[in-house]
């Protein structure tokens, strides 16, 4: 059986404790062992305290194993063990992908998952989800004003511009996110085991990272701004319900003036 590194960190942890209240059961065993050869008072009485200090250290490494064995190693374990679904979460959805058709689940393009494995993916990981109880997040992107990006430069500028922004998602997002084109400018990221607060600045950075991008293609150099609605899942959604949640924020964001994230 392997152990993860936390739990391996943990055993070491709980070992020093019990070599130290070992050592103080000794060393005390010994001062009071002693007391019965000690005939002067003030001698007495200074190995009395030091034996009290002896004692009391063992009382709190007793302690600190209680509570290191029935309260810090359950939570180490289960946290361990939401690690694990995670991951297995992530080989199941990347077997899926190799088993599928790969050309019917990725977007020719950039290269990236389409809209179908998304729909997938997000309707399992709201299934596994609710099992384990943890929070799961969507982003919701469309690139500002792509339009005129293809009526000015022509569509092989404005495929550059989808390639380089699925690029600067893939290299920002964690290995275990889902992450999307959904179609024309718009992408979408599954964020699992993240909190509102730690999706709005993920999604922020990503929002600074795509309006600093600058894109070459041929003798056109441009910078493009992105959208981003969030939302996170109430764990009674569908999917559907879900994603129209976050795509209602894209919207707000767009009205708002672009250039935004909103939540």
């Amino acid at each position: 059986m392997r152990f993860h590194k936390a739990e391996s960190a943990f055993f070491v942890f709980i070992f020093v404790i019990l070599t130290a209240g070992l050592v103080t059961l000794h060393a005390y065993d010994f001062l009071h062992a002693a007391v019965d050869q000690v005939r002067n008072p003030e001698v007495l009485e200074r190995v009395a305290y030091l034996t009290r200090l002896l004692f009391l250290t063992g009382v709190l490494l007793a302690t600190a194993l209680f509570f290191g064995v029935f309260f810090i190693y359950p939570l180490i374990r289960e946290q361990v063990k939401e690690e694990g679904k995670l991951r297995a979460m992530t080989v199941s959805l990347s077997a899926r992908s190799e088993t599928f058709e790969h050309a019917a689940l990725t977007d020719a393009l950039t290269g990236m998952q389409n809209r179908r494995y998304f729909d997938d993916a997000l309707r399992e990981y709201l299934v596994e989800f609710r099992r384990v109880r943890r929070p799961i997040g969507l982003m919701i992107l469309d690139l500002d004003h792509f339009k005129q990006v293809n009526d000015t430069h022509g569509h092989d500028v404005g495929d550059e511009v989808l390639r380089a922004v699925a690029s600067c998602l893939k290299d920002m997002t964690r290995h275990h996110d889902v992450v999307a084109r959904l179609g024309g400018e718009e992408f979408a990221v599954v964020t699992p085991n993240m909190d509102d607060e730690l999706l709005a600045r993920f999604a922020e950075r990503i929002r600074k990272a795509i309006a600093a991008m600058a894109i070459q293609s041929g003798n056109v150099r441009l910078k493009v701004t992105a959208s981003v609605g969030l939302a996170m899942w109430d764990r009674k959604e569908t999917a559907e319900e879900f994603y129209r949640r976050a795509d209602r924020q894209l919207y707000e964001a767009k009205k708002l003036g672009r250039n935004r994230v909103c939540a």
